[in-house]
């Protein structure tokens, strides 16, 4: 597996472990983090400009999520690097400098916020998932988990459905310019979102809105230390959340479609008790989470594993591989209701730049099994499942039939 490449300048061997563009299937991915927990917890590839570490091991992943002092997020969060139209906070500061806008985002998404937008979530839900369940048949990746976000973002935000509808879009492209490496298509579609951030700001300006009541205004009048935080910076964090949140449920939801068309006991104990859909969802995301190129950069030399890794190396944090270690979650490759450590899982990452948006994700992924359920007596894949690339894990594309419920 491994092939030497001697690190000019050094005295370390510099190794190709493995290879994140690597065609993948369903239980691929999983299958090849197990073994890398166990023969290789801390890999280097040569992949992407200059390569990179990766880290399969949750002890070693949250090494790094805890040690500020030792580990940035500010030169390269995430792999491969596509960062190339300026910082966009908070993800790309360090505290205390990304602290200021974290301060005005978590006050979007308090348990009183949640409560008032959970209606329209599932309104949407039900809105783009009965038409599959009508026709029999579908795919719950392209039809369903590709638009639904949209429609969330657009309540979220304030924003028409169609230009949210076009933020997805275009995020999808630029999504797919970074898996191949596509820099000059990676910058050109950054640009077009600041260019809808931008107008999204414009707009405001014109036509003012409570900033209570929508982030992109709080964000405009927020202050730091008695000063107004820097117009490039507010552009950057709106542009930074306009998309982000797009992305992950994409890839995601679809896992959940898979797992329990593959255990209709599971999903009729569900229909059976709609209560425990949040525990399974919580155990969905432990087992599926999407995240797997989030990054750090090592600000000096620091070992792992007994490897050295160098200051200015990029690191990624396998959270999809971490969250299945066997030493902290026992039986990690199977579902199991009720993990009395759960709660340590990685979906989200950990510390100062948790998804700040996890309560809300919580949410979507909950209506939509409440109502998938609720409104079939069963269903199941019905043709080739196809992948995401690194960064992300999950689906792109699930064929699946429905059969409706009685009522």
């Amino acid at each position: 597996m491994t092939t030497p490449h001697q690190d000019i300048g050094s005295d370390r061997d510099v190794t190709h472990d493995f290879d994140p563009r690597a065609p993948e299937t369903f239980t691929s991915a999983h299958a090849l983090y197990k073994e890398m927990r166990s023969s290789c917890p801390v890999a280097h590839s040569t992949t992407y400009d200059g390569g990179f570490w990766a880290l399969f091991r949750y002890e070693d992943v949250k090494r790094v999520l805890d040690g500020r002092t030792l580990f940035t997020t500010s030169v390269q969060n995430t792999v491969p690097k596509f960062a190339f139209t300026g910082r966009r906070p908070p993800l790309h500061f360090d505290p205390p400098e990304h602290t200021a806008y974290r301060r005005v985002i978590n006050r979007f998404f308090t348990r009183d916020k949640m409560a008032a937008l959970e209606p329209r979530v599932r309104e949407y839900a039900v809105q783009l998932l009965q038409p599959l369940i009508d026709a029999g048949e579908g795919d719950v990746s392209v039809d369903y988990a590709q638009k639904f976000p949209a429609h969330v973002f657009a309540a979220f935000f304030n924003l028409p459905t169609d230009l949210a509808e076009l933020i997805k879009e275009i995020s999808a492209q630029y999504v797919a310019a970074i898996q191949v490496v596509d820099t000059d298509n990676v910058v050109r579609l950054s640009r077009r979102l600041y260019e809808i951030a931008q107008a999204v700001i414009d707009e405001r300006l014109a036509h003012p809105i409570d900033p209570g009541h929508d982030l992109a205004s709080a964000l405009m009048n927020a202050e730091y230390e008695g000063d107004p935080l820097p117009p490039d910076m507010v552009l950057g964090c709106v542009r930074q959340l306009l998309v982000t949140g797009m992305v992950a449920p994409s890839v995601f939801i679809g896992n959940m479609f898979v797992h329990l068309s593959g255990d209709p006991a599971l999903a009729d104990l569900l229909r059976a008790d709609p209560s425990r859909i949040p525990a399974a969802v919580e155990e969905f995301l432990r087992l599926y989470g999407p995240y797997r190129g989030m990054a750090r950069t090592a600000r000096e030399d620091v070992e792992f594993g007994g490897r050295l890794i160098k200051a200015g190396e990029p690191i990624a944090l396998v959270y999809t591989s971490a969250n299945r270690d066997e030493t902290v979650f026992p039986d990690g490759e199977t579902f199991r209701f009720d993990r009395p450590n759960l709660a340590r899982h990685l979906a989200f990452g950990s510390g100062v730049h948790t998804c700040p948006g996890a309560p809300l994700a919580r949410i979507m992924l909950i209506a939509t099994l409440e109502e998938a359920l609720a409104r079939t007596s069963a269903f199941e894949v019905s043709g080739e499942v196809r992948m995401a690339s690194w960064a992300e894990w999950g689906t792109n594309s699930v064929p699946m039939r429905f059969t409706a419920a009685t009522r």
